[in-house]
């Protein structure tokens, strides 16, 4: 449909960013002429303790705003890309950004040249609380700050870094045509539903017109993505790191040997993987099945279908065992206060997101299908972002609330297990048979693929900075060994199927899908000791939430429960997933 056709109950309430498009242009203005004052910080953030105290004021004040607008502006043009007002707006905020951007260049420098006894006198003062975690923080990057003239070049040069991800997300979500399947116009959104059709030849036909699209662009996909991570690979080496990987996990403290830990359990696991799918194909009746085949779930007999209102009665009842304030300010957040944009129109981006700020409600952006369990997954899993940022807001000033990426995944999976379990139990056998067979295909896309995609990810980079040039064909043929690898003698490939590399929209995020895997592992050993605790394994639990960015996330989660910086978290997972599997065969076996 045209957005303009949506109910407006339907639609996210974004009064709590801006009232309107003329008071966001407004506030938008305002804040470009703070830039003066921005300026006028140049050479007194060390100067004396109220120097230091109005500095961080002024920086807290600037980027809460730009927050705001920055998720106003994102998200109007989220889900309406085609509008001309919208992607003006959004174009102007830009600008403004990269304005402000520019014009703070000299603050990190400043900061970091602080004498530490100085600095160390300044934040012991009440009134300096609040900024605490932030400068410490920020101070850690002190060797990878560079001189003022060349900050103020890395911003320049910034909106041209970030043209990759914008070019591709442009491209894959308005100019390319996958055409039409069984009369329907093939879009990234009903994929899922074509690609898991109980007729064969509707699979085929999605899969290959889907793929065809991506053929057809393919060398100028190939370019964009060599592009980007050649930019990885730039901002990696200006600031001194080892390589794009230290630099993506340098801000988190995350040690490198989580990333390796997580390939090489998943590695050991592969017998497992392959396993499962041999009953895929046993499933189906096969020896061997194509790549196109591996999403109809090996349960074909429950038909489950859930309206929105009934998935969040589902959520309601899930949810019950994190307490009644949690329980209620998510429905309430997913009904009557319109965090959710729920439904699919012409220019809304695929998937689904999770975008809450320190101001305003923690929206959720959706395209719901009724005939598609996935969607009550991933509205729970998106209901897990924004409980989580609800909760950091409350309990964390602006400078420390906003938690990491690494830690976000796992409440949202968190969820995810909690809706599994309740499922499983609240179901009669066909269904139960068929959750069993939907987790086990969740577990494989969050743990086993999504690690897949870290060491493709991992492979090219590396590949890259020893100056190995991306054509498009080491693309295909390393994309295409991984896929040899994790799918096994069971699962055939068709020639396009290598072309995969192109179409992940996270590849423009580098180093970011390893944290689904971690997640799930966390979320899986968390969810365990809730459901089979009591008041202390839950609040620790909701302590982790309320924590926001007060910690780093390996000191955060083992304060909840977990270690992961040990593989035995992973580790456990995988025989979580074991156990699945023979939980699985068993009920077939009855």
């Amino acid at each position: 449909m045209e957005r303009n056709e949506q109910k407006i109950n339907d639609t996210w309430d974004l009064s709590s960013l801006s009232a309107s498009d003329e008071a966001f242009l407004k506030d938008l203005k305002k804040l470009e002429k703070r830039v003066k004052e921005i300026k006028a910080l140049k050479g007194t953030i060390g100067k004396d303790s109220d120097s230091f105290h109005n500095a961080l004021c002024l920086l807290r004040d600037i980027l809460r705003e730009l927050e705001r607008l920055s998720s106003y502006a994102f998200l109007k043009y989220s889900v309406d890309s085609t509008n001309a007002t919208v992607m003006k707006n959004a174009g102007l905020y830009e600008e403004v950004e990269n304005k402000i951007s520019e014009a703070l260049s000299f603050f990190d420098p400043e900061l970091m040249a602080i004498e530490d006894e100085k600095i160390n006198a300044y934040l012991k003062e009440r009134r300096n609380r609040e900024f605490v975690r932030y400068v410490k923080k920020s101070r850690r990057f002190k060797e990878h700050i560079l001189s003022e003239k060349e900050e103020r070049l890395l911003s320049l040069y910034s909106p041209v870094g970030s043209s990759f991800q914008d070019t591709f997300q442009d491209m894959n979500n308005i100019d390319l045509d996958f055409g039409e399947v069984n009369g329907e116009k093939l879009t990234h959104s009903n994929y899922t539903k074509f690609i898991r059709d109980e007729n064969e030849d509707i699979r085929r036909e999605a899969y290959t017109k889907l793929y065809a699209a991506y053929e057809r662009n393919r060398h100028t996909l190939a370019r964009i993505y060599s592009g980007s991570v050649k930019n990885d690979i730039f901002r990696a080496r200006a600031r001194g790191y080892k390589s794009s990987l230290d630099k993506a996990l340098f801000p988190d403290r995350i040690p490198q040997a989580v990333y390796l830990n997580l390939i090489e359990e998943v590695h050991k696991a592969f017998p497992l993987l392959h396993r499962y799918y041999q009953m895929k194909a046993r499933s189906q009746g096969k020896e061997k099945i194509m790549h196109y085949d591996v999403y109809l779930s090996m349960e074909k007999d429950a038909k489950v279908n859930y309206s929105y209102d009934e998935a969040v009665s589902i959520i309601s009842d899930t949810v019950k065992v994190l307490g009644e304030d949690y329980r209620t300010t998510l429905v309430d957040g997913l009904t009557k206060e319109r965090w959710v944009d729920r439904y699919n129109n012409k220019g809304k981006r695929s998937g689904a997101f999770s975008a809450g700020g320190y101001t305003g409600k923690p929206y959720i952006m959706m395209n719901y299908e009724d005939a598609v369990l996935d969607s009550v997954y991933t509205l729970i899993h998106e209901g897990g972002h924004s409980m989580h940022t609800y909760y950091s807001v409350r309990n964390n000033p602006f400078m420390s609330y906003n938690y990491t990426i690494f830690e976000a995944e796992v409440a949202s999976t968190f969820n995810e297990s909690l809706l599994t379990d309740y499922l499983i139990k609240n179901s009669d056998d066909k269904v139960r048979k068929y959750i069993v067979s939907k987790h086990l295909d969740d577990i494989v896309a969050t743990l086993f693929r999504q690690t897949m995609f870290a060491e493709y990810e991992l492979i090219v980079h590396e590949d890259a900075q020893k100056g190995v040039p991306l054509t498009i064909d080491y693309l295909r043929s390393t994309y295409r060994k991984l896929l040899d690898e994790y799918f096994g003698e069971a699962v055939g490939m068709l020639d396009v199927s290598d072309l995969e590399a192109l179409r992940i929209p996270h590849f423009y995020t580098a180093f970011y899908t390893y944290k689904y895997a971690t997640g799930i592992s966390a979320a899986l050993a968390l969810s365990e000791k809730v459901l089979g605790g009591g008041e202390k394994e839950r609040d620790d639990y909701l302590a982790f939430l309320k924590s926001g960015g007060s910690e780093y996330p390996i000191n955060a989660l083992k304060k909840a429960g977990v270690d992961m910086s040990r593989p035995e978290p992973v580790r456990s997972a995988t025989k979580h997933f074991e156990g699945m599997l023979d939980l699985f065969e068993s009920l077939n076996q009855n």
